[in-house]
């Protein structure tokens, strides 16, 4: 098949990849990436500390969350999406990655748009009225079954890639430390106060990580920081080289979330590290963890307690072989370009 000219559409919060936070933005990584390395022509409209294989345009020098600019600020990416659309006869179709920005301006041009949807909007009620004006022009993956079915609205065109992360850096550990790991963004939907439940009741050593955004520095002070002591550890957030040893030296990563995740990428990178997840039946978690065998599923705080002291029982390759059957990035970036080729196709 011939190659393709491709323009992939990053918001601006972070650089691609990120430094340290930004799930998102190290799947774009992934994808622009792969595609170069296909042979393909991309194009990535990202932020100007970004390192890439594609070609890179920039509108600002670095993420804007750097800049100061807060989450419901969106002229940034309302500008990145417009340099993109300006140049649409310069593609063969046009990838966008942040909600459905890109659905604004896709009409008035003729070049094929997908869109991913890394994220559903929680504000149904009033985010979703903008989707379905869209909805019959819309070509839209979502990122598990979860996700397209926790969707208010049916669409006419849509499909599920799972997200897939880089085995090469997470090596794996047959043989971990005593105590077990949480690792998410700090904030309530990503469950640490479940955590610490769960490991005081087991009577475990918890070590915590992750980034504390302004908007939850009062969470952490007032219900996350009294329960730190020298069995229940806050470390900090770490870089992604650093996550790699962490996963590895942890018995099980406790996942409790308190939302419906789309796709946890923390599940994914623990278990490629050969360390099981003990998660809340919550959003994707059934489809990543293979309960009783690369994990637990849980649906109580007594459930995950009850969990954790059969932890033993999982075989950690079989949590590795998991991810490199079902969640790597080469079997990522080859759906997505299976798709390219479906939509120029239609």
């Amino acid at each position: 098949m011939r190659k393709l000219r491709i323009a992939q559409v990053a918001p601006l919060w972070f650089s691609i990849p990120p430094k340290k936070y930004g799930g998102i933005e190290r799947i774009i990584s992934f994808l622009s990436d792969g595609l170069v390395q296909k042979g393909h022509q991309v194009t990535l409209f990202a932020s100007g500390d970004s390192k890439t294989k594609a070609k890179l345009i920039a509108p600002v020098k670095k993420g804007v969350k750097e800049m100061g600019v807060k989450w419901n600020a969106y002229w940034w990416n309302n500008l990145v999406h417009s340099m993109a659309f300006e140049r649409a006869k310069e593609f063969d179709i046009i990838h966008c990655h942040w909600i459905i920005m890109g659905a604004y301006f896709q009409r008035l041009v003729k070049t094929p748009v997908l869109h991913t949807m890394h994220n559903i909007p929680q504000e149904s009620h009033l985010r979703w009225k903008v989707f379905e004006y869209y909805k019959n022009d819309l070509n839209l993956v979502f990122i598990s079954k979860s996700e397209r079915k926790n969707t208010p609205i049916r669409l006419k065109n849509s499909w599920i890639i799972y997200n897939g992360i880089d085995l090469t850096p997470f090596k794996f550990n047959a043989k971990p430390q005593d105590h077990f790991i949480w690792v998410a963004r700090i904030c309530p939907a990503k469950g640490p106060q479940n955590a610490i439940k769960i490991a005081k009741k087991a009577g475990v050593k918890l070590l915590l990580a992750g980034q504390i955004q302004k908007q939850h520095q009062e969470y952490f002070k007032t219900k996350i920081k009294p329960h730190l002591s020298s069995r229940i550890k806050y470390v900090g957030e770490l870089t992604q080289k650093q996550l790699v040893s962490f996963y590895g030296r942890g018995k099980a990563t406790l996942y409790p979330i308190e939302w419906e995740e789309p796709f946890g990428l923390v599940m994914a990178e623990s278990m490629a590290c050969g360390t099981p997840v003990i998660a809340f039946r919550r959003g994707s978690v059934p489809e990543l963890i293979d309960d009783g065998k690369t994990g637990f599923i849980a649906k109580t705080i007594s459930e995950a307690v009850k969990a954790v002291k059969k932890i033993d029982q999982i075989d950690r390759v079989d949590c590795r072989s998991r991810i490199e059957n079902l969640f790597s990035k080469e079997k990522m970036v080859d759906e997505y370009e299976k798709l390219y080729y479906q939509i120029l196709k239609r």
